[in-house]
């Protein structure tokens, strides 16, 4: 009984020390961007960049800017799905647009999230999955672009590498 109640004042213990100081408990990635753009030139963007990586294709060379499923679009919402090409897990992505500065520019919320209950660690995929698309787009190359993440909302944003991830 007495090991028992250790085990518990352990995984207690580290369970909230993770949840005050270390980020989210599953592998995901939620990211705030800023555009100064009107949101359907976004929407634009980012849809036709989901629709060109949906084959295989774009990961001969190596890299993970392939297999992304668009599952609906709107001009203030994208939901779209990201497989990974080696081990095949899906991640869910979101996009939401929210047009400010009388419609000029755009804020974009974007999340990714694995579907594998088990992911903790990711190796900064989930962000790479958002910010693979941003890039590929050439979003990140427009007026007034702005990321605002950290670490403590994205799983391993600080070691992500998007050339692989």
């Amino acid at each position: 009984m007495l090991a028992a109640r250790w085990l518990f004042v352990l995984v207690f213990a580290v369970c909230s020390h993770k949840l005050c100081c270390g980020g989210p408990l599953h592998a995901q990635c939620k990211v705030e961007w800023y555009f100064g753009i009107p949101c359907r030139a976004v929407y634009e963007s980012l849809v036709s960049q989901i629709k060109k990586w949906r084959s295989m294709s774009g990961c001969v060379a190596g890299g993970q800017r392939c297999l992304y499923k668009l599952q609906s679009a709107s001009v203030h919402f994208i939901s779209a799905k990201h497989t990974t090409p080696a081990k095949g897990s899906v991640d869910d992505i979101n996009f939401r647009l929210v047009p400010f500065l009388f419609f000029s520019c755009c804020h974009v919320s974007a999340m990714s999230v694995s579907e594998s209950w088990y992911a903790v660690r990711d190796h900064g995929t989930n962000y790479c999955n958002l910010y693979n698309l941003i890039e590929g787009s050439g979003l990140t190359e427009s007026r007034g672009y702005r990321e605002v993440t950290s670490e403590f909302f994205c799983t391993q944003r600080s070691s992500a590498n998007c050339t692989i991830y």
